[in-house]
């Protein structure tokens, strides 16, 4: 590994040895004036500079290294500069320090505190920029795009994590909007097959005399408009990721012909003779139960079983502990980035009735509701209105409160089975007689 780079801007030439010596332990480059600083700023990047404030035409002022500062940080922000300045000066250094300097350090130089304060400069320069490059990776993370503290949901990621790796076909079983396609692309990137293509189509989408040329292709003349050979989604996957979505709403026909690519893993394209070797990794998804479906007859039980060599269940956000309210954040702090708003703030009736409606469209619906909130609320909080949603009961914390709640609701449904006999209905609730009388005069039932 090479040496760190370090700029060292000084127009004496005696300093400039002194320096070079003494910095050994760097790639010293040298620069005695605001040009040739930036020339070789921009040409070598250098972590840490060290810049004297008097440069020619002004050797003997400050004004050429406090206008050289503000370009070196326009430039390259992270970038650490260490002023080095006379005791008469020190006015000047504190100036570039609140400027953005990293440091100064005052003439006649001490080659040891000089090292140790360039040395540091370097080691801050370097986590901020590993702390950056962990952003960056978290940010890319196939499974960033995943927010979620659920049991389940984190379940499901490690999952995901474990399966990608493998060439098995893999089914995605839940609720229209609740992130296959994310998890597919997921799959995709944690594989090895990251750097082919992700090709996706929807089974529901294309009509089913479309379907079949889509995905196998088709040669010039197969049909009227076949004016010449075309690739199909397969052929275009191929030594990457071919995504099914909602699998469950393929022809009959059209299941036997995907079954026979799955076994055989050739096709022949629409109107074609020759088979061609395809090599792709299949995942496909349903909002359906695809087993009863294939039970009832309404998709190929063969071909059922070769989709499922593992199944992945995605929860529904109504499923997922605390979701809602996260996610609502996450949209919100997004989209007033994106709308160039202040950051609104939740009423607490808008987070009841976000945690209290069941999101059927799941975190699909969610993002589209909290954008149009963001947009149309107008003042400072987001409220029940702004979202769209009936205005929600807050939800209590406390303790004592929640579970006097969910007795209340239990006996009266214990007494309600049992028709008013409270033998049974002490039975029902694995409570005696007495404790049961004790709890209904408690709540006031007679």
């Amino acid at each position: 590994m090479g040496k760190n780079k370090l700029l060292v801007v000084e127009d004496d030439p005696g300093l400039q040895t002194q320096l070079r010596w003494r910095l050994d332990a760097y790639e010293v480059l040298v620069a005695d004036d605001r040009e040739s600083a930036m020339a070789q700023l921009r040409r070598h990047q250098a972590a840490v500079v060290t810049m004297d404030l008097g440069l020619p035409p002004d050797p003997d002022g400050a004004s050429e290294g406090l206008a050289l500062l503000p370009q070196i940080l326009a430039a390259a922000p992270d970038t650490k500069v260490i002023v080095l300045t006379g005791n008469q000066d020190r006015a000047y250094a504190l100036k570039a320090v609140a400027m953005g300097a990293y440091d100064f350090h005052p003439k006649p130089l001490d080659g040891d505190t000089l090292a140790l304060v360039i040395e540091r400069a370097f080691h801050l320069h370097g986590m901020q920029q590993e702390n950056r490059r962990m952003l960056q990776i978290q940010a890319d993370s196939p499974l960033a795009g995943i927010i979620s503290r659920d049991p389940a949901m984190l379940k499901l990621c490690r999952n995901v994590e474990k399966v990608a790796s493998s060439s098995a076909t893999v089914m995605l079983q839940g609720d229209s909007g609740s992130g296959k396609e994310l998890i597919a692309r997921g799959l995709h990137q944690l594989s090895a097959r990251r750097d082919k293509r992700f090709v996706a189509i929807n089974c529901a989408a294309i009509p089913e005399h479309l379907l079949e040329s889509e995905l196998f292709g088709y040669e010039k003349g197969a049909f009227t408009g076949a004016q010449r050979q075309t690739q199909g989604r397969l052929e275009l996957a191929h030594g990457g990721t071919l995504f099914l979505d909602e699998i469950g709403d393929m022809a009959m026909p059209l299941q036997a012909k995907l079954l026979r690519f799955l076994q055989e893993r050739v096709i022949e394209r629409v109107g074609g003779r020759t088979e061609i070797s395809v090599d792709v990794r299949v995942v496909c998804a349903t909002h359906r139960n695809l087993k009863a479906l294939a039970v009832e007859g309404g998709f190929r039980e063969d071909l059922y079983y070769r989709l499922s060599e593992i199944v992945l269940h995605i929860p529904p956000l109504r499923e997922r502990t605390g979701d809602s309210a996260l996610l609502a954040q996450h949209f919100r702090n997004k989209f007033c980035a994106a709308e160039a708003r202040s950051l609104l703030a939740f009423s607490p009736q808008a987070l009841a009735a976000i945690e209290a409606y069941a999101w059927p469209g799941n975190v699909r619906e969610m993002e589209n509701c909290i954008r149009r909130a963001v947009i149309m609320a107008d003042g400072a909080q987001i409220e029940p209105a702004d979202l769209g949603l009936s205005d929600g009961e807050e939800r209590s914390l406390n303790l004592r409160q929640v579970r006097e709640k969910a007795e209340y609701s239990v006996m009266v449904q214990a007494l309600a089975r049992a028709d008013g006999s409270i033998v049974k209905a002490a039975e029902l609730m694995g409570i005696s007689r007495p404790t049961l009388y004790d709890l209904m005069n408690h709540h006031g039932l007679k």
